[in-house]
């Protein structure tokens, strides 16, 4: 059976995630409406750009923004629609192809509605999700997000990761004051206990440094930077086994799945209209091989059995099909080390077990979070003003 670590885990993330949405999601859509209210009061912040500094190597932009998925694109955005010049380096520009950040919540959707990015969700077959389906031994229920008071269009999406980030990415590029590059951050350029800006390596090898009074670093769960900013203690309970079921038809329609299974959970959701994404949590952090066919037995043997019958024939058909892939599931506290003319945000900051299902709706959460503070600071070079402002991020954000 599974263990109380996982089960704790799984209905601990399904039924919290009830308990926030009845509590939370109407105030976050009266804090869309008064937002938008707040984008005019905005206009003249976007006339103010930051001077260069006297005497020094002029800053580049006002912000360098370390890494271009969900956190760092929507960042770019969100900073550059408020008039900030942003530089962001991301090292590899192509579509992404990841198994997890699949699954945004309704409340990352209204997030997403704060910042002016729901059209991001459009053009890529993404599909609204309602709640949850639960299965154990035979059994079966349905758990709806508590969205009555919503519009219509309000509800979880699932997608492809690498659509939804490509069309962020575009969001942001298509501004005039976006600089979006391909590159690879080696280091932070500290002076005097702040950082001034990043090192990095160009796609033709070429090594520059950039400047900005404030860098945020967004280079997700595999950071190389953000032992300069925080207390990084990584913990790895488990793996993920990726699937993708094609033209199946789930029991419960437009709902995320979640075996309760042994030894651990299994999690089906719709990523396109004719396509599932499959999760099998494997505990530990080694898994079957998958060259010598020790994983594709596994999965039929193990897990095939155990999940719903009307998805049976298309499971057993993506494990014939060859195109298994794993990835280690991480967990990370937030232990951030206040430093002058830095943040870390998204994965790299902070990281759940992907079984909640919320990294994406706390990064983009964190996002409206900064740009509410630095609203109020209109020259990021006041580096006294921009320290507090930076404290006052990580408080707020619990």
């Amino acid at each position: 059976m599974a263990d109380q670590y996982t089960w704790g885990l799984i209905l601990g993330a399904v039924l919290g995630l009830v308990a926030v949405y009845n509590l939370g999601l109407l105030a976050l859509y009266n804090l869309v409406m008064r937002n938008k209210s707040e984008d005019n009061g905005a206009d003249s912040l976007r006339k103010t750009p930051t001077p260069a500094l006297n005497g020094e190597c002029p800053f580049d932009a006002d912000v360098i923004v370390v890494g271009a998925g969900v956190a760092g694109a929507a960042l770019a955005n969100t900073l550059a629609k408020d008039g900030r010049r942003v530089h962001v380096i991301e090292r590899d520009l192509s579509e992404p192809d990841r198994i997890v950040g699949e699954l945004l919540q309704p409340g990352g959707y209204l997030k997403l509605i704060e910042l002016g990015l729901e059209d991001c969700v459009e053009q890529i077959d993404a599909q609204r999700v309602f709640g949850y389906a639960l299965f154990k031994d035979g059994n079966r229920t349905q758990i709806s997000y508590p969205l009555e008071k919503f519009h219509s269009d309000v509800a979880g999406r699932g997608f492809h990761n690498g659509r939804f980030v490509q069309r962020l990415r575009e969001k942001a590029a298509s501004l005039p004051n976006v600089r979006l590059e391909q590159g690879t951050v080696t280091s932070l350029l500290e002076e005097k206990g702040t950082i001034k800006g990043v090192q990095y390596r160009t796609k033709a090898g070429e090594e520059l440094t950039a400047y900005a009074p404030l860098t945020i670093v967004c280079d997700g769960c595999f950071s190389n930077l953000r032992r300069s900013l925080c207390n990084p203690k990584v913990d790895v309970p488990s793996c993920f086994v990726g699937l993708v079921l094609e033209n199946c038809n789930l029991p419960f329609e437009n709902n995320g799945h979640v075996v309760l299974a042994d030894p651990s959970p299994i999690l089906f959701y719709p990523i396109s209209s004719n396509e599932v994404r499959c999760l099998v949590d494997i505990p530990g952090q080694k898994v079957p091989s998958i060259s010598n066919g020790e994983m594709a037995n596994y999965l039929k043997t193990v897990v095939a059995p155990q999940i719903p019958r009307e998805i049976f024939h298309s499971f057993v058909a993506a494990v014939d099909g060859g195109n298994i892939k794993t990835m280690p599931n991480r967990s990370m506290p937030a232990a951030p080390y206040p430093t002058p003319g830095a943040l870390l945000m998204g994965d790299a900051f902070n990281m759940r077990h992907p079984l909640t299902g919320g990294g994406m709706t706390v990064a983009l959460s964190d996002i409206v979070i900064l740009r509410n503070l630095l609203r109020h600071l209109s020259n990021l070079n006041d580096a006294p003003a921009l320290c507090n402002y930076l404290e006052s991020f990580y408080t707020l954000r619990k």
